[in-house]
């Protein structure tokens, strides 16, 4: 029975988090991104201050170990070798919370939970310009009003405009709640940085990147495909990003 058991395991850990995943890097029961991903040995999760976004990241709540991402209609993501935890955040019924929307999703989110209603804005990509959360409220900040602004926002902005309003940032000055993100013609891709560990003897950092994509589905940890010990961990350095489902360069990185 103890066999049993250990080969039921080791299926579990394989079709969870895919053959591009460190299973001595994952804690299947652990419910939120700091506790279900261990960081590398030697390496400690660099701080975060309380109340910060990258402490709202690092704490996201996880779905259960081994659940599937599933597509705004329901159905299950047909490739599955992509990702190694699925965010636990509801998701629309609609095809809108796509890559850049994600990233508004998740920064709309944490202000809304400070209670910070004047810095949620998000740039159109017909004009470039800001549209703020408390002029569509107009004094209501319930939930429902400000999931339906979020609504408002996906169906009017993309990766180029997201891309306008963030600021670009030197690879190595890389902070949690960073995002890699491109602009291109007709589609970009945006992902975000969620977690970062450094080994104080060598000063060498590892992060974890997390993304929606098209069509619209739940929000997923990466894997890293070209790291099967470090994975989902990526290495920070000056080299080519390379993760399941898009290619990023050094200079994609921008902050909010």
């Amino acid at each position: 029975m103890k066999n049993i058991g250990i080969i039921i395991l080791s299926f579990t850990l394989v079709s969870c988090y895919g053959q591009n995943s460190n299973s001595a890097l994952v804690q299947p029961t652990g419910e939120t991104i700091e506790t279900r991903f261990i960081p590398p040995k030697g390496y400690k999760r660099e701080n975060a201050s309380e109340g910060s976004f990258a402490q709202y990241l690092r704490t996201l709540p996880l779905k259960p170990g081994g659940s599937k991402v599933h597509y705004y209609n329901g159905l299950p993501k047909v490739n599955r070798n992509v990702y190694a935890a699925v965010v636990d955040m509801e998701l629309d019924k609609q095809d809108l919370q796509q890559c850049a929307d994600a990233v508004m999703r998740l920064r709309g989110e944490y202000l809304y939970a400070q209670k910070d209603f004047g810095s949620i804005h998000f740039n159109f990509v017909s004009d470039g310009k800001p549209r703020y959360y408390e002029d569509y409220a107009k004094g209501d900040h319930s939930y429902t009003k400000f999931r339906k602004y979020m609504r408002y926002i996906f169906s009017y902005a993309n990766t180029r405009s997201l891309h306008q309003e963030m600021n670009p940032v030197n690879i190595m000055d890389m902070q949690i709640g960073d995002v890699f993100i491109q602009k291109k013609n007709p589609y970009g891709h945006a992902v975000i940085v969620v977690d970062m560990a450094v080994d104080p003897t060598t000063g060498k950092k590892v992060y974890l990147l997390a993304q929606s994509y098209m069509p619209a589905q739940d929000t997923q940890i990466l894997l890293n495909p070209m790291n099967d010990r470090l994975s989902p961990w990526y290495e920070l350095n000056k080299e080519t990003i390379n993760t399941p489902e898009w290619t990023f360069e050094t200079s994609d990185l921008r902050r909010f």
